[in-house]
Parts: C-alpha cells; structure tokens; sequence
C-alpha cells in the first residue's frame, strides 16, 4: 500500500462492527479488513443501550493498528434513528438507548392523538416505526425530561463517534433523514437543517439541541491531538460520508441504467430504488415506504423489511441455550433440505421486533395460524427464510407500482452471501438477481472519501470501479409458479396478524 492513497472506513452493523481499508490499484479497489469487532449492546435494567465508549475503544484499536501508516482519509458508518446528547461541556450525558428499547411502544400512538399521522408523513417522508428517532425523543421526553433540558447537542450514532473523532457537532443528512424529524421536501442544508419544528413544538419536544444538517462528501476536520498520542497516528481527515449504513451500501451498488432496485440484507432488509426526488402520496403511506436521504441529494425510496434479526436471534438462542454452534452456511444447508412451504410466518409481525425467545414466538405465531409448528433449526431457518422471499415478493411488487419497473434487483450487503435466501427470492420476485459486494457499505464509505478528496471523479466513475473490482454472483428465477400458491397463504396471514399494510 506504499505511495498509494489509503483510506479507513468503520462499518459499525448491529451485530458487528469492522474496520476497513481502500485504495485503488490497477483502477480496481482493493480492500482490506484490519479490524473485526462486536458493536457493545448493553441491557440494565428493562432497558437496552449502546455501550458507545466502548464502540469507541475499538475505533481507536483499528486506528492504532494503522499506527504510522499513511491515510488519507477516515469515515463512519452506522446503523440510524439512535442518537446521543452531550451537554455544554461536550461529555456525554448517557448511554444512547438501543432502537429496540421497549419504551417506544406505545410512544407512535400517542404522538398520533397530538399530531396527525398525515402530516408527519407530509413533512418527512418517512415511514411509520416505533424506533424512529421521533418517538424516541418523544418517549425520553416523557420518562426523563431531564435529559432534554440539559442536553445542549443532539448526535446521531454516526456523528457522535465524529465528533469524538475531531470535535465536530454536525449532523450528517443521511442519517438526519431517517428520524422522521427532517423535513426532506426542501433538501436545503441551511444553518440548524430543515428539521419540522412546528410537529416538534405540538409534542413539547425542545429544539435547541439540534445541530446544522450538512451534505455527505465533506471534510469534518483532523483527528484531535489527543486521538493522535493515544492511538500513534498522524492528523488524519474525517469525512462526512454517507453516514447511514443503507446510504453507503446503496452507494456502492454496481448497477448501470435506470430499471434497477437493491436489496441491502443484513439484520434488516432494505429494499428500494435510488430516485431524485421524494415520492409523498397516499400510496406511499399506505404501504408505509419511506424517503431517506442519498449521496448527491438523491433519495433512498425505500421500504424496511424485519431482515435476517429473526434468524440471528434464533442462532444465538440455540447457541446459548442448547449449547449448538451453527454458521449461517450450516443452518441454510439444513434449511435446503427440508420440506418446502412447511409453514410460514409474517416477518413484519410486532411479536418479532424485540429480542426474547425468538423460537417460541415462531412456534406461537404457527400455532396460532393453525400451521404445523416447526420444530429443527432447518425447519425453523427455512420458515424464516421461505417468508422473508415473500415478503421481498410483496414488496417489489408494490415498489414497481410506485416507482416503475424493475429488471434486475442488486442483493448487497452480508446477506447476499446467502444462496438459499437469495435463491429464494430470485424465484418468488421473478427477478433476476445480482449479489455483491459483501462489504458494500465499507465500500461506498471508502467511495464517498475518494471522491470528496479527488481520487475518484465521480459517482459515476466510481460504480465503474466497484463492477471491475468484486465479482457478481447471479440468481435466477427457477419454478416461480411454485411460489403462487404459498404467497396467496402469506398474504392471508399477514392480514390475519394485522401488519397488511
């Protein structure tokens, strides 16, 4: 890597995190991974947070693994809608609350008896979903005020490690974009950002902590002096990259032309097109979509789909609980072997949303809906596995309506290593499917760098570089028909388990 441009990404995931290396050579980006570590999730009490200075320690490990070697860039990455509050002197004031912190329950209802659902939507573009940053803010208002009065700045995940990084308080757009609290119609990043103050004052919610709003593809500032004794390293720049996860992901699809849409499948499933403008209609909040910001002021039309959480949670509960180990190559072969359509489960059900027991709740919802009960991890990784393709089938369905037509659907992300997943989906959307790059948000982190210090041209250019860089596995569709008659049965449970929407 001497006499070449290198730069750092953190990929902070809700698993895992990981920090990697990019530089161009022979115009194709290579990469390296120098750094793999848990992203520290904490529960005291009945609550769940992110244990961010411990994220943070890791952050340094990968900064001090690269000691005096030269970079020329580092950029964050996160998962969104979770956020920090620092008070007047910088410290943070909290462990930020995880997204999946039961104190959002029943936060979205009430905010609706105080501000009509429509004009949420209106202003923001975002779909509806009880971790939304909204009705975290709006359930931290209501258990601790105090937390709001004393905060002096609000950071989300991303702009917190950023800020400890080199000092600024900023909030990156992408990852403003996905807390239902920026309004996206204007897409101007004027000083304090268009956040929808007029729904924040219906909900008594201060707004003096909000932070300018700035594009992706800026310089942040240096690593702090004291980042830079700590960790060795030299004045390194930090950059404002796409700073949601999805956002970079999306960035890096290696798509051409227009009928395209990607699936970014890891814990959550992200499913979208890449489009100019925000789509708000009846349609949209009908089928719950979502407007998230893009590189460029592009947006991320999109819809969030329950991913592979479910599956995680089953593989930790056999692991922790029966004492089995199993990859998720070994649970998809078992999966690949067992009898098709055994039973089915709505993915997007509410009973699947928080962590606990995670078998039983599959074995409850089958039970339920007078449905054979799965009992082996095949038959419960192909259950889950069979109703996640169905859903991707319901909703590219409703994307094309929206949005046109769709050719080819890019799978990228840790899920498209997945070939039984994969597989599946490519025969219940009859599409034809491309999977890669693994390391997609690393990737479009990296690309964002690049491009904001001129190695790269452009966004353009630098898709280019990605398709001549990592290999494309493909999928097509195989016996699609018989996937109709297990979609109409899915269908009908999803009504019976009221998430049709």
């Amino acid at each position: 890597m001497k006499n070449k441009k290198v730069y750092l990404a953190i990929d902070l995931g809700a698993e895992s995190g990981r920090a990697i290396t990019g530089w161009i050579e022979e115009k194709r980006l290579k990469i390296e991974e120098i750094h793999r570590f848990p992203t520290y999730k904490v529960q005291i009490g009945k609550h769940f947070f992110w244990d961010a200075p411990a994220i943070f320690t890791e952050i340094k490990k990968s900064l001090s693994t690269i000691g005096k070697q030269e970079i020329s860039g580092i950029g964050v990455t996160t998962w969104g809608v979770d956020y920090a509050f620092i008070d007047k002197h910088g410290i943070l004031m909290s462990l930020p609350f995880h997204y999946r912190d039961s104190r959002t329950e029943s936060a979205m209802l009430e905010v609706f008896k105080k501000v009509e659902k429509q004009r949420i939507f209106r202003e923001t573009g975002i779909q509806f979903m009880p971790i939304n940053t909204l009705y975290q803010i709006y359930a931290t208002n209501k258990h601790s005020p105090w937390m709001l009065k004393s905060a002096d700045k609000m950071l989300f995940m991303p702009d917190l490690f950023n800020y400890w990084l080199c000092g600024a308080t900023v909030n990156e757009f992408t990852i403003a974009s996905t807390s239902q609290m920026l309004n996206l119609e204007k897409k101007k990043f004027k000083p304090r950002g268009d956040w929808t103050y007029g729904i924040l004052r219906k909900l008594s919610i201060p707004t003096r902590f909000l932070v300018d709003v700035i594009p992706p593809g800026k310089k942040l500032g240096t690593l702090s002096k004291d980042i830079q004794e700590e960790t060795k390293t030299g004045k390194i720049p930090v950059f404002s990259v796409c700073c949601h996860d999805t956002a970079s992901a999306v960035f890096a699809v290696p798509a051409k032309g227009k009928n395209w849409a990607y699936l970014s499948s890891g814990t959550w499933s992200l499913l979208g097109k890449e489009i100019d403008a925000p789509i708000i209609n009846d349609d949209v909040l009908s089928f719950n979509f979502t407007n998230e910001g893009g590189y460029g002021g592009k947006i991320r039309f999109l819809k969030n789909i329950m991913g592979l959480w479910i599956w995680q949670e089953c593989r930790r509960q056999w692991e922790e609980e029966q004492n089995k180990q199993f990859s998720y190559i070994e649970l998809g072969e078992l999966a690949s072997k067992e009898k098709p359509f055994y039973s089915l489960i709505d993915v997007n059900h509410p009973d699947f949303f928080f962590p606990g027991n995670m078998i039983e709740k599959i074995r409850k919802f089958c039970k339920s809906t007078n449905q054979k009960i799965p009992e082996t991890p095949g038959q419960i990784s192909r259950v889950i596995l069979e109703s996640l393709a169905l859903e991707y089938k319901l909703y590219v369905g409703r994307l094309e309506s929206i949005a046109g037509q769709i050719d080819v659907l890019h799978i990228v992300g840790g899920g498209s290593q997945n070939k039984v997943l994969s597989g599946f989906a490519a025969s219940a959307t009859k599409k034809d499917i491309l999977c890669g790059p693994v390391e997609a948000t690393s990737i479009g982190n990296i690309g964002v760098q690049m491009i904001a210090d001129k190695t790269i041209k452009n966004h353009d250019e630098f898709r280019q570089v990605v398709r001549n860089s990592f290999p494309l596995i493909e999928y097509h569709p195989e016996n699609p028909e018989d996937w109709n008659q297990p979609y109409e049965k899915y269908l009908k449970l999803k009504k019976m388990s009221e998430s049709f929407i």
